[in-house]
């Protein structure tokens, strides 16, 4: 594989951000609409998907596993499924790029298949740990090979055999990941009895609500210490469905941020899906100080949607709450921006995630954070950041992306508040997940 030839892009002192914008469709729910419809039994539609790399991949790996997926002219995408216990053996390696979500979700489908999967990435998904999800489906029945990492992690190049039947079971997540619980409960798809996943704290819950809709039989319980039993029963027959995906809240993350930060901003954001799971963001951006309205809330497809209109605040140091991690994990990059200019300081912790993700981001925004003058004390789990109360940040550095979409983006919004511009190294990574980022923040400053 040749990565693509690095884009650096200087981001400078912006005027007033104005206006309403559409973002992509939300990833997490695109790359589920591909998957789960490649499993039913008839023609699904889709429309909204986030047409970026990683969803791609995930559409380029359920092609190869015998699936007939196309997008029409008006960007309706038509998926014609092969049913559960369906899949075909891939003809040749399945390359995820940078997709973390592709590669773990699809490990759990094959897990349970008579099929052989090697899954392949570009050099960051190469370096990120896989152990968490091979050891559940490992327990299922499945033989998974995969390459020595540092530090005695798994990774990518791995070979997955999947058993069928597989094995069901009973699996408490060690700790919260919305793609591991995902993985297992796909995995017990295909498999005979019934499937659980205990999750001590609620991550995403997608794939709960998608599989539901495409008729699985699916039940939440929760017990008395506050854990979820998700249980999912097997050799489900899956129903075609029409799905409508909302904008990523984790890409609105960006323009939120952007509006709070620059003087004079008011925008809005159409379209945004609002998820329990995923709207921590907006909660914690309120408890600064942020003024966020939401318009013409309203339910899509099971998932809450509204329009976001989002003007310049003066935001206000705060310890957030590590309870609320689980569902805005994503966000916490441009949240570290966000407490780079509030007034006092902001402490985050029970961030661990953060350490493997597309990078260590906790250690790649530190690092960023201290080269444009930001005051930030990394942590263990977590970053302390004391704000300059709304000035200007020094800026002036160029920073490593370090290949991450979200480090990039959060740096892009970065350079917009700050005295002199902030360069990225290489805003490649961006078409990942948000292909127009960079076309929006244009329309937003005429």
């Amino acid at each position: 594989m040749i990565d693509p030839i690095a884009t650096p892009r200087s981001f400078s002192a912006s005027p007033p951000l104005r206006g309403q914008i559409a973002i992509p469709g939300d990833k997490s729910i695109s790359h589920r609409a591909l998957m789960f419809s490649a499993l039913a039994v008839g023609t699904s539609r889709v429309t909204g998907l986030l047409e970026g790399h990683d969803v791609l991949a995930t559409a380029a790996a359920m092609r190869a596993m015998g699936a007939h997926i196309e997008r029409g002219a008006s960007g309706e995408w038509r998926i014609d499924g092969v049913g559960v216990g369906g899949l075909l053996q891939p003809q040749a390696a399945l390359d995820m790029g940078n997709s973390g979500t592709s590669t773990r979700l699809l490990m759990g489908l094959v897990a349970s298949h008579p099929i052989t999967a090697t899954f392949i990435g570009d050099a960051s998904l190469s370096g990120r740990p896989m152990g968490r999800v091979i050891d559940p489906l490992s327990q299922m029945g499945a033989d998974i090979s995969a390459s020595p990492g540092a530090n005695g992690t798994q990774t990518l190049p791995l070979m997955v055999r999947g058993m069928a039947p597989a094995i069901p079971l009973s699996y408490r997540l060690p700790m919260a990941s919305a793609q591991v619980k995902s993985a297992v409960l796909l995995a017990g798809l295909n498999t005979p009895g019934i499937t659980e996943v205990i999750e001590p704290v609620a991550t995403r819950d997608h794939s709960e609500r998608m599989l539901r809709g495409f008729g699985a039989d699916l039940s939440v319980e929760i017990d008395a210490d506050g854990a979820r039993h998700i249980r999912i029963r097997g050799e489900a027959e899956l129903k075609p469905q029409t799905i409508e995906v909302p904008g990523d809240p984790s890409s609105a993350a960006f323009f939120i941020v952007a509006a709070l930060l620059v003087p004079g901003s008011d925008v809005t954001i159409a379209n945004v899906g609002l998820n329990p799971t995923r709207a921590g963001l907006v909660e914690v951006l309120r408890a600064m100080g942020g003024d966020i309205e939401l318009v013409d809330a309203r339910d899509v497809g099971g998932e809450p949607v509204a329009d976001l209109r989002v003007r310049h605040s003066s935001l206000s140091g705060i310890d957030v709450d590590p309870a609320v991690a689980p569902s805005m994990i994503d966000e916490f990059p441009i949240l570290f921006i966000a407490a780079a200019l509030a007034e006092g300081r902001t402490v985050m912790t029970g961030l661990d995630e953060l350490r493997v993700k597309e990078s260590d981001r906790i250690a790649v925004m530190a690092t960023g954070l201290q080269a444009i003058g930001a005051r930030v004390t990394e942590t263990e789990d977590g970053m302390i950041i004391d704000g300059t109360g709304g000035a200007p940040l020094p800026g002036g550095a160029t920073v490593a992306g370090h290949l991450d979409h979200r480090i990039c983006m959060s740096f892009a919004i970065a350079g917009l508040v700050s005295k002199d511009a902030v360069t990225i190294d290489d805003m490649t990574p961006v078409g990942t997940s948000f292909p127009n980022f960079e076309t929006l923040l244009t329309e937003l400053t005429p």
